[in-house]
């Protein structure tokens, strides 16, 4: 369609000029031979146009079969708990689809416009893609994971890889970046990831793997792809190059010069408990503490709505006490508090800084409605811990995104909003990662779907349990769903009496 408008536009200007210039052509056989240029013109207008429309269709049908294999998915929350193909798809959707949209004529097809017009798609912006890839570094900077470490068996191309290392560098992630840049270098040489509408060039990726060693103290690498360059353009070299400067600093003689770092080499030793515990690099369950540790069906002290369908109570851990309880949700309950939630959920963004959201990437909301299944669940919450809802915290849903995690808290709000207990009812599995850990206590937990972990937060004294402070680790594979309920102090003098000790 767009190639027959195209010859008709031609044709319109073609016929326009012989009769602005009448009888000029025909009149003369040296004016026709000069029309033969205007042809060739023309024909090589037409040829430049198919080529171009040749090579959108092809990245076309590139994405649309990568497309099938996604919607064609019996599971795709599946699919979409690999943290990369979820950054792929963020990419496609803000890079190369409006690419392709504006590049062929499918605005101009009916059922398109209908389309846009009666349920416009909503699409994400570029501050997805960068926070997706962000997303990627936290994990790699947390699991200590190369890019072929994290893609596994969902290959990346040179521009998507390109495009996390430039992420990388914003944030000063010059070791990340270098091996992003690596890794699209190494695509370069292979075709099948090539693509159409391949925008990163093997020049580019020499640059930045340049830049990025020299931000990061590796001047003999630095030097390397210099050379590679040269190898590459041999006038690159030349002074009114300006990226000459940056490379050449390194050529200079120093009278000193510190041992640089290995670039290539990623340090794979945790620098915290909280990455140790993530990772599980470190396990503190003793023999003695197994002991401590201990199974049993619990009625609550006689509960009546316990009597005949007991807790199943799990000690995870004796300091802090920590309980599981099993089971604590059904798969159906689990459904309707997620449809509930999901067209309600938001970032908390409100006073905070950008350096936290780049770490809290969450959704979340309160359940403040009145709907049975939601107060079904405070009943059973409220039951389990014998302690009172009245002046709990709503049930508050989170759902995690890409490299999501929380910060180290204690979940405690103010002198009037004081909270006594968490209850953390999850309500989905995990592949890998997403385990809540206490750093002070060396303990980490797995997240069970149906599954809950409560825990006090205060001593009986009314102090902060400093081993309580508890954080969240990033979705390595996996959708992490999870439910708080936070048990403030004031409502609970009867059911768990203060102390003078300062040692309870």
């Amino acid at each position: 369609m767009a190639i027959i408008k195209l010859l008709a536009f031609v044709a319109c200007v073609w016929i326009g000029s012989t009769v602005d210039s009448d009888r000029q052509f025909y009149s003369s056989m040296d004016q026709v031979m000069q029309l033969v240029e205007e042809e060739k013109y023309f024909l090589k207008l037409v040829s430049s146009y198919i080529k171009a429309e040749q090579g959108n269709l092809t990245a076309l049908k590139s994405n649309l079969q990568t497309l099938k294999w996604l919607s064609d998915s019996e599971d795709p929350e599946k699919t979409m708990s690999d943290p990369v193909v979820a950054y792929k798809l963020i990419r496609r959707l803000v890079v190369d689809w409006p690419y392709i949209t504006e590049s062929t004529q499918i605005r101009q097809y009916k059922d398109y416009q209908e389309w846009s017009r009666s349920d416009p798609p909503r699409f994400p912006t570029w501050g997805d893609v960068m926070g997706a890839a962000l997303g990627l570094i936290t994990l790699q900077e947390i699991y200590k994971l190369y890019p072929e470490d994290i893609i596994r068996g969902t290959p990346v191309n040179v521009d998507e890889a390109f495009c996390v290392g430039s992420v990388a560098d914003q944030h000063h992630k010059y070791q990340h970046a270098f091996h992003w840049y690596l890794y699209g270098l190494k695509m370069l040489n292979h075709p099948e990831f090539l693509l159409p509408l391949q925008r990163v060039t093997k020049k580019g990726l020499l640059e930045n793997l340049g830049l990025s060693a020299r931000a990061f103290g590796s001047p003999s690498v630095t030097l390397d792809f210099y050379h590679q360059l040269l190898d590459l353009m041999p006038c690159y070299g030349d002074a009114t190059n300006p990226w000459n400067e940056l490379f050449t600093t390194y050529l200079r003689p120093e009278p000193t010069r510190t041992p640089e770092p290995d670039i290539y080499a990623l340090n794979t030793t945790s620098s915290n408990s909280y990455e140790a515990l993530c990772r599980g690099d470190t396990d503190q369950r003793t023999s003695r503490r197994q002991r401590a540790l201990s199974c049993r069906y619990s009625t609550g002290g006689g509960n009546p709505r316990l009597i005949l369908a007991p807790l199943k109570e799990e000690i995870e851990w004796n300091e802090p006490r920590i309980i599981r309880y099993h089971d604590i949700l059904s798969d159906k309950e689990i459904e309707t508090l997620k449809n509930i939630a999901r067209p309600k959920l938001s970032r908390p963004e409100a006073n905070m800084p950008q350096e936290d959201l780049n770490v809290r990437v969450f959704q979340s909301v309160f359940l403040t409605e009145d709907n049975i299944v939601v107060d079904r669940v405070n009943q059973r919450i409220a039951d389990a811990t014998g302690l009172s809802i009245e002046t709990a915290e709503p049930l508050h849903v989170q759902n995690y995104g890409i490299g999501g995690r929380d910060e180290p808290s204690h979940d405690t709000l103010d002198a009037e909003r004081d909270m006594i207990a968490t209850f953390l009812t999850y309500m989905s599995d995990v592949d890998i990662g997403g385990a809540t850990v206490f750093p002070e206590s060396g303990v980490a937990l797995k997240p069970k779907k149906g599954s809950a972990v409560f825990w006090y937060k205060l001593h009986k004294n009314g102090t902060i349990d400093p081993k309580t402070q508890h954080e969240g680790c990033p979705v390595l594979l996996g959708n992490k769903w999870v439910a708080n309920k936070w048990i403030r102090t004031f409502g609970q003098e009867f059911r768990r009496p203060c102390s003078l000790s300062e040692w309870e």
